[in-house]
């Protein structure tokens, strides 16, 4: 019995515990059918409302807490969002093909022995390679384990690369520790992949096969190439020294020149607001953006910015504070691609509301707009993969006049249109006992 990091194997006398690294799969020496049958019953316990019975990891237990909350059930097709030349423009763009060629050379002859794949993603989820036998391909080819597909939670349930994603750590998921019931047959184990440079999540790569992948061995071997991936990347590229990320974040991500800071909320918002301001702000409107009409005294917005200026040095400068040099923010990545057009990847890279629970006005003003001006292009721009892929996102999920908007622009001939029709409905309902109410 597995609880947390502890696991009672079958077969040890009573009180005997062995201790296992809670991202594994099993302990060594466990009887894989046996594991698998215990898991079977706990899992169709869970989807019939039965809670989660004592036998499943709290990482398996976590992640199918939100596969439910996500998915409509337990047995589905994951969506396919790129096919044919978008997906190669895609994958050929993005820094993971740089990887590519690594990634054969660690994991290639393991994927074509006729028992694994190789998968590799993006930060989202989205598969971008899927290589190895073909004849294991075709069977992972019914469940949509292919190129292009989406695989994170939201869309997948508990899947390696997907929880992986979720967590932003290595991961083993094993058969029936899948919430979806047509990928309990597989096994998988799967690694985050950064960039260093600006510790942006790039997405994740991912051996599948069969029940022989529980063993610690292929955990160890995902999580050693992505690291050597992860460093091939930070010395072929040419990546910013100054980063912010605080898009989805409540405690925005520094990195300068390699080094990894995790800010406080009040020295994130500091940061997020500076940045859009490149000539500066005095120390009254600097307050006013952080606190607004309360009443606070000089004293304690000069302490934070001597605290902030103790960890980043001479980014902070003063009279007016401003930054000193340049800082690439997620935030204004997001707006330099949809100025650039290019709405699609504006949507990849808005990983959610700018420091989203901050109550400083001023980064509230920023969230509503970029959220505002990504919302209205979306809207406007009749592009049904574009509304598809705000409609699918936890800002957009309850977003009725996006999904109408995408019932009108896919085709007749659209397989998933009926689903889609069938969201707007409810929603349209729920808006409607709302405002009867």
């Amino acid at each position: 019995m597995l609880r947390g990091g502890i696991v009672e194997v079958g077969g040890r006398p009573p009180g005997r515990v062995h201790v296992v690294n809670p991202w594994l799969a099993m302990a060594c020496g466990a009887d894989p059918a046996e594991r698998s049958r215990t898991v079977r019953g706990a899992h169709a316990a869970f989807v019939s409302g039965g809670g989660v019975r004592p036998g499943v990891r709290d990482v398996v237990a976590d992640s199918w807490r939100r596969s439910a909350a996500a998915l409509p059930g337990a047995e589905f097709t994951a969506p396919v969002e790129l096919e044919g030349g978008e997906l190669e423009r895609y994958r050929r763009a993005h820094p993971m093909a740089r990887a590519m060629p690594l990634f054969r050379e660690l994991l290639g002859s393991i994927a074509d022995d006729g028992a694994h794949l190789l998968a590799v993603c993006d930060a989202a989820g989205r598969l971008l390679w899927v290589e190895g036998h073909a004849g294991l391909r075709r069977r992972a080819e019914r469940m949509n384990f292919v190129a292009g597909a989406r695989w994170d939670e939201r869309h997948a349930g508990t899947n390696a690369p997907g929880t992986a994603l979720a967590l932003d750590h290595a991961v083993q998921i094993f058969a029936t520790e899948h919430y979806n019931r047509l990928v309990q047959h597989w096994t998988c184990a799967a690694a985050p992949v950064h960039d260093l440079h600006t510790g942006r999540l790039l997405g994740a790569v991912d051996l599948t096969g069969g029940d022989h992948l529980a063993g610690p061995h292929s955990l160890a071997l995902v999580q050693a190439t992505a690291r050597a991936a992860e460093a091939h990347l930070a010395t072929t590229g040419t990546g910013p020294r100054r980063v912010l990320s605080a898009l989805g974040r409540d405690e925005a991500l520094l990195v300068v020149d390699g080094r990894r800071l995790r800010l406080g909320r009040r020295h994130s918002e500091i940061l997020v607001l500076l940045s859009g301001r490149p000539e500066g702000l005095t120390g009254e409107q600097l307050a006013a953006a952080l606190y607004g009409e309360r009443p606070v005294p000089p004293v304690t917005l000069r302490a934070e910015l001597s605290r902030l200026r103790r960890l980043v040095g001479p980014l902070l400068a003063s009279r007016p504070y401003r930054l000193c040099g340049p800082l690439e923010t997620d935030a204004a990545c997001v707006e330099g691609e949809l100025a650039a057009g290019d709405l699609r990847s504006a949507l990849r890279s808005y990983s959610g509301p700018l420091l989203p629970t901050s109550e400083a006005p001023g980064v509230g003003r920023m969230r509503r707009l970029l959220e505002d001006r990504l919302r209205r292009a979306v809207l406007g721009s009749g592009d049904a993969a574009a509304l598809q892929l705000w409609a699918d996102s936890a800002w957009g999920e309850g977003d009725l006049e996006v999904w109408e908007r995408l019932l009108a622009a896919l085709p007749e001939s659209a397989g998933h249109r009926r689903s889609v029709a069938v969201r707007a409905g409810r929603l349209r309902a729920t808006f409607a006992q709302r405002a009867g109410g």
